[in-house]
């Protein structure tokens, strides 16, 4: 067969023409032009994707009518120009070329860590600039490779971050498509999911499709679909089972299999925008956050990929951490309210340490959320309480006021007489004051902390339910005095009070903090200032181990 000799050749633009002969009647105009690949790009050869995206985009000419038809079927004789334009892709690359993250390269290939929101190479319905762009911009020898993908073997989604391998000779993207297709490169991917899989590490095998209804997603598809393969692992798991980190390996290369998957066995990755569900596991937490820092992107970056050189075969691996926004999101979705409890025995000044701690501000436009156990139990007895109602129910008329409440010195008085009494009305109003703390707790999960201040603290065995314990400590004689001149008790009624708790100093013993209230008022706040410090303290130091914790999990060599 006959060549002619490459005409019109400029930096934008190189023209070949070939002959169709007799013996080409009835072959399909792409497979013509892939028999004679090599002659078209001067010593390397074309895929036969790039043949039949040439015609397609009208750079091929049969008897110089432009055909954008694959399938065309030559009759012999024809004579076919193919144009190997790169001007679309130049012009695009010199009028806004970009940052580009390298972190391999040779004259072979390139390694990128591609950012979020970038496109990989053009295409229709593309009209902004690309990762394709950006390395012909830099690289301008690679054009030539391809018109609308020099170098591309493989792809990632435009919201994913991550690694991509580019080749700047047909000699290596060959090789490194052969690679890819034949599944000899290992990729994985770290992943934020809505939930924690179970179990935790596990493979999905699922065949996926293009969705039946919803053109522009996938799905697993029963019929239809192609093999899939993932395998993932978990990473870290939320306490609170809303979302888990994932490290993701692809067998295959699907469209979207990650995030297809992950939603098949009901774990879609935060933040995806098309697989994503409103009442996916955690859904709510993610939404509590302010709007900036909510994710605008699938939760995916490709982490690791390794591969074997196309031209000196060595195996090389490569690994990038990711970006700033999945690095922050675990941690703002961890942040919950540190929970403080301020307890001590009668008249220790606890109210008082109480009120001057939320009043240190737990939010920068006032002072921290304050619960009061006392007012929690005046609010059960209230009429229509749920404690009145079970009072009334136990005991009749015997303890009811005249409003349809609880009398509570006829109460206070029956349960300093009866044990019993004081043992059927704590073990059923405990309960109901634990759960509005639990309430309160849930209501204030956003802020940095939350004061309750609850006198039987230890008493009730709650301890699970808070982060710091703060005891007020209040030498006897001073508390005695403190309480007979503030609530008129006598040494009898003390003495009564005192033995339904336990002693100040198994209290003292049992808490976190402990705050010395031996003083008058100015000390005291002086001290409690001291305690509000060293919650700061505490809360930022649960922050620095969080992040420490995400950093190594987030490295890929682990």
């Amino acid at each position: 067969m006959d060549q002619h000799n490459e005409s019109d050749v400029t930096n934008e633009e190189r023209t070949f023409r070939i002959q169709s002969h007799p013996q080409d009647c009835g072959s399909r105009l792409d497979a013509f032009l892939g028999r004679h690949a090599s002659a078209l790009a001067g010593m390397d050869a074309l895929s036969r994707e790039q043949v039949k995206r040439l015609i397609k985009h009208g750079c091929v000419l049969v008897d110089g009518v432009a055909q954008t038809k694959p399938s065309l079927r030559l009759s012999g004789g024809e004579v076919v120009d193919v144009r190997m334009d790169t001007a679309p892709v130049r012009e695009q690359a010199e009028a806004m070329p970009g940052r580009l993250d390298v972190i391999y390269e040779d004259d072979q290939i390139l390694v990128i860590n591609k950012p979020a929101g970038l496109t990989v190479h053009p295409a229709p319905s593309c009209d902004e600039p690309t990762l394709v762009n950006r390395l012909v911009a830099r690289w301008p020898d690679m054009a030539h490779l391809d018109k609308d993908r020099p170098g591309i073997v493989h792809r990632i989604d435009k919201d994913t971050s991550g690694i991509i391998v580019a080749a700047r000779t047909n000699a290596a993207r060959l090789a490194l498509s052969e690679a890819f297709s034949s599944r000899n490169v290992d990729k994985e991917y770290i992943a934020l999911a809505h939930g924690v899989p179970e179990p935790p590490d596990g493979a999905v095998d699922a065949p996926i499709g293009r969705h039946p209804t919803v053109k522009v997603r996938m799905a697993v598809c029963a019929k239809g679909g192609r093999h899939a393969l993932s395998e993932y692992r978990t990473l870290h798991a939320d306490p609170l089972g809303r979302w888990s980190l994932l490290a993701v390996k692809i067998h295959t290369g699907r469209t979207h299999q990650i995030r297809v998957h992950m939603d098949y066995i009901g774990h879609p990755l935060l933040g995806d925008p098309v697989y994503g569900h409103k009442n996916a596991a955690g859904a709510e937490a993610v939404d509590a956050l302010p709007e900036p820092l909510r994710p605008c992107r699938q939760m995916l970056h490709a982490w690791t990929i390794g591969f074997d050189h196309p031209v000196s075969r060595e195996h090389l691996t490569f690994s990038t951490r990711p970006p700033l926004d999945m690095r922050r999101l675990p941690l703002l979705l961890s942040r919950s309210v540190q929970r403080v409890v301020v307890t001590g025995v009668a008249g220790c000044g606890k109210s008082t340490a109480a009120r001057f701690l939320a009043g240190r501000g737990g939010r920068r436009d006032g002072p921290a959320p304050l619960f009061s156990a006392d007012q929690a139990v005046a609010e059960l007895y209230a009429p229509g309480g749920d404690g009145a109602r079970f009072i009334a129910g136990r005991y009749g008329e015997r303890f009811v006021s005249p409003d349809g409440g609880v009398d509570r010195r006829a109460l206070f008085q029956a349960m300093q007489r009866e044990p019993a009494v004081r043992r059927e009305v704590e073990e059923a109003v405990h309960p109901m004051v634990r759960h509005m703390l639990a309430g309160f707790w849930e209501k204030h999960s956003r802020e940095r902390f939350a004061v309750a201040e609850i006198p039987l603290f230890h008493e009730a065995g709650w301890r699970d339910d808070v982060d710091v314990i703060v005891c007020l400590y209040c030498p006897e004689e001073l508390r005695a005095k403190r309480l007979h001149e503030a609530r008129g008790w006598d040494a009898h009624v003390l003495a009564a009070f005192d033995s339904w708790q336990l002693p100040q100093q198994a209290k003292i013993r049992g808490s976190h903090l402990v705050v010395d209230n031996s003083g008058n008022t100015d000390r005291l706040h002086s001290r409690m200032q001291d305690c509000a410090n060293v919650l700061t303290w505490l809360r930022r130091n649960r922050m620095n181990r969080l992040r420490e914790l995400f950093d190594r999990l987030m490295r890929a060599d682990i």
